[in-house]
């Protein structure tokens, strides 16, 4: 049976989510996209200059490709809410990662202010995708705002260091009543491949793949990762034991 990832008034076939910074040159997005089978794609609206037509990166992204457009820079609610306009008067469509960040050294988010922003946005339409702290009251309050998933982060954004709050993002897996996506830390395919197997609804990375040694081959990886992590959840994986239970009977043929 196909699984298709329902979400935001689509269809998705991918749940792997990337985003568009830190290559070397944005020419190598076209071939990341389709290495990695992505449909879905981050971009920050301060990035898009329509007056410079080659590094703009609109133009490297395939036409079927999702935009997520995302709030990068925003300090508060307010900042969100101007920047989300912005990307949907660009044409950007209405799907927005909404990121609040006034922390300047770790980078983590502001589930308040992303909350505040949540009711607004999601009131005006958009499709609103919040990162935020894994912390499973703030997900309630974010999904009564009217949010269509949530984004717990697995650890610093940009650190490649993995599930650190794996414990939070389970019990937000369990109890929020939204689809989870794991944004930012992940680092290697493994991690995606557990994420997965956890029943995370989808993962979204991007410094993995970028500052890979071979971005088109980890690309690759990271979709056979999510892939094989989402396979295993649907198959249920095997319960955990405290004793060791033997594969194969040891009596029987030991006493004849």
């Amino acid at each position: 049976m196909e699984d298709v990832f329902h979400i935001g008034g689509k269809a998705l076939s991918s749940r792997l989510f990337i985003g568009t910074g830190k290559y070397n040159r944005n020419a190598l997005i076209p071939e990341v996209i389709a290495r990695s089978g992505a449909e879905v794609i981050t971009v920050a609206l301060r990035r898009v200059n329509p007056d410079w037509e080659e590094e703009n990166l609109l133009h490297h992204i395939p036409p079927h490709m999702t935009l997520l457009p995302n709030t990068s820079g925003a300090r508060n609610a307010e900042e969100a809410i101007r920047i989300a306009r912005l990307a949907r008067a660009a044409d950007m469509g209405h799907w927005i990662k909404l990121e609040v960040i006034n922390d300047q050294r770790y980078l983590l988010p502001d589930n308040m202010e992303t909350i505040r922003a949540t009711e607004v946005l999601a009131a005006e339409g958009f499709a609103v995708f919040p990162y935020m702290n894994p912390d499973l009251t703030a997900s309630f309050r974010l999904r009564d705002a009217g949010a269509v998933a949530v984004m717990p982060l697995g650890s610093p954004i940009g650190s490649n260091r993995g599930l650190r709050t794996k414990e939070m993002i389970g019990m937000m897996i369990e109890e929020a009543g939204l689809p989870v996506i794991v944004d930012a830390g992940i680092g290697r395919p493994s991690e995606a491949a557990e994420a997965m197997e956890m029943g995370a609804a989808a993962v979204l990375l991007n410094t993995a793949i970028a500052t890979a040694r071979d971005p088109l081959g980890m690309a690759e990886a990271f979709r056979s990762a999510v892939a094989a992590g989402r396979q295993a959840y649907l198959a249920g994986l095997g319960p955990v034991q405290q004793e060791a239970v033997a594969s194969s009977p040891l009596t029987g043929f030991l006493d004849e």
